[in-house]
């Protein structure tokens, strides 16, 4: 029996269930075809985008980093998104570049300045891989950070608005993991200037570890000029030891991490097609 001799509600369902396979074929033709150039070629995929995390003790700095590359890849459905650790979690980034095979991919620093992981190990690492790797450059410094930075000040209580009195007793300190590398201060004083510029109060870097001066140091230095009002800004990527420790050193609020703000997904894909943008980085068209 035809479409035309059916009783008028199953003529419905039939034509309904016609246009839904037909959409279905649609979408399926329409994927293929993003994939084929003007010229009938095969594009070439895009390189597997893998965040490398430094690895962690504490639990909540996995499921950080798992959340903030769930949130990468929710911004960009198509890309491979992968995680590797230079310590301490699984996996470490050497196992997912082998488990890549040969895919080619670009490396993500979760890390905020030039230092030793950024300039020695990581590369390292992509020298070894089995196919074309290439390190980006560490996510700061960036203005989204400094948006993240913002914002996660803002929940911990800083306030929207300050009168001139407040404002002249208040100030940040910019609380960071450290290093012995000049470039890695350089690029956290940096990030204090640019957000200074953004609240309109002192930010002083200060460091976990590797440099000077401690969080403590610098909230006794501020409250030497008046600045009694001290927040800690927290600039680590996800929750750990550091950041624990800084945090307790607040005398008034302690912002959270970074984490997987979704500024922070923006940088890093900001930074991925950087990387792609120096040279082709790609599979070979099939």
């Amino acid at each position: 029996m035809t479409a035309s001799h059916l009783p008028r509600s199953e003529s419905r369902i039939h034509l309904d269930s016609t246009a839904h396979l037909m959409n279905s074929i649609s979408s399926q033709l329409a994927g293929q075809l993003r994939l084929v150039s003007p010229l009938g070629h095969r594009r070439a995929a895009p390189p597997a985008l893998v965040l490398v995390a430094h690895g962690s003790r504490d639990p909540r700095a996995l499921e950080t980093v798992q959340a903030l590359r769930d949130r990468v890849h929710e911004l960009r459905p198509g890309l491979p998104v992968h995680l590797g650790h230079i310590e301490l979690n699984a996996p470490l980034l050497p196992d997912t570049l082998a488990a890549l095979g040969d895919t080619p991919a670009v490396l993500v620093p979760l890390l905020l300045s030039r230092g030793y992981h950024v300039k020695q190990d990581i590369p390292e690492m992509a020298a070894a891989a089995p196919a074309p790797t290439r390190p980006a450059a560490p996510l700061g410094p960036h203005p989204l950070l400094v948006e993240t930075l913002y914002d996660r000040l803002l929940e911990a209580g800083w306030p929207t608005a300050m009168d001139a009195a407040t404002r002249r007793a208040s100030a940040v300190v910019l609380a960071a993991a450290g290093s012995r590398d000049p470039d890695s201060s350089a690029d956290t004083r940096r990030t204090a200037r640019l957000l200074a510029d953004r609240l309109g109060v002192p930010v002083v870097p200060a460091y976990a570890s590797a440099a000077t001066p401690t969080v403590p140091t610098a909230v006794r230095a501020l409250a030497a000029r008046g600045r009694h009002r001290v927040a800690v800004a927290s600039y680590f990527t996800a929750p750990g030891r550091f950041a624990t420790q800084c945090a307790d050193a607040a005398p008034w609020i302690a912002a959270a991490p970074l984490g997987a703000h979704p500024a922070m997904a923006r940088l890093v894909l900001h930074r991925y097609d950087e990387a792609r943008a120096i040279r082709p980085l790609e599979l070979a068209s099939a």
